[in-house]
């Protein structure tokens, strides 16, 4: 039996109600949950679809981009699939969220719970457990920096070994073991298209087609009322 995608009366939830936009997986609509300057973590709250506070972050590392999902996917069986595939381990799972992203940008953005588009240029294969854990990598469309660049391979390698060391440490907390979190994979364009597009497939298969977010329309002025005409005294 499929779920049911909750859709708000008032505010369109950020999962469901938004889709990945008509030009997806080339370039995607992305909701942003966390900027570089949050010290704590902020993560969407699936049932009502508000932004809540998660956790503080205990350690001095923060997110080096804009992160978040892309909405209208899921990472289940397709996306579980392909990770076994590529990197041959067995019995992974999906971890039942939205696709993550990242989105690279040279501007400043002060606050989440915001959309942007963004055009994928690599991922992580991540493995958390024995659950896929794909990170996406995008550049913010049209960015001054990064909005041109392609293809992971043409980022600066600091930068993405910053990513790697948040998403290797960011689930670690004091006082318990070490989880066991690995970066099986990094992968080029081509193979983040293919991700998104499981993950797409994946969110059809459980909640349904996908419907696309309802245009509002605005009511039209009614046409001013004629002038009375003033009748003479005579």
């Amino acid at each position: 039996m499929k779920k049911t995608a909750q859709q708000s009366s008032y505010q369109l939830h950020p999962w469901h109600g938004v889709t990945p936009g008509s030009e997806a997986p080339e370039v995607v609509t992305a909701y942003i949950e966390i900027v570089p300057t949050d010290a704590v973590k902020y993560e969407l709250d699936k049932e009502s679809g508000i932004l809540k506070l998660d956790r503080p972050q205990r350690f001095s590392s923060q997110c080096p981009s804009l992160y978040g999902f892309i909405p209208q996917t899921y990472c289940d069986e397709l996306v579980a699939k392909r990770c076994a595939e590529r990197t041959g381990m067995r019995d992974v799972h999906g971890d039942r969220d939205p696709i993550d992203i990242c989105v690279l940008t040279e501007k400043v953005v002060s606050t989440g719970n915001l959309l942007v588009r963004a055009v994928p240029v690599g991922g992580f294969r991540m493995v958390d457990g024995n659950e896929a854990d794909d990170k996406i990598i995008a550049v913010l469309e049209s960015d001054l920096v990064y909005g041109e660049l392609q293809h992971i391979a043409q980022l600066p390698r600091p930068l993405l070994d910053r990513l790697k060391h948040y998403f290797l440490t960011y689930k670690q907390l004091p006082g318990e073991g070490k989880r066991s979190v690995d970066i099986a994979e990094v992968y080029d364009r081509p193979e983040a298209l293919e991700v998104i597009k499981r993950s797409m497939k994946d969110y059809e298969r459980v909640f349904g087609n996908p419907k696309p977010a309802p245009v509002t329309k605005r009511r039209a002025s009614p046409p001013p009322a004629p002038a009375r005409r003033k009748k003479s005294g005579k």
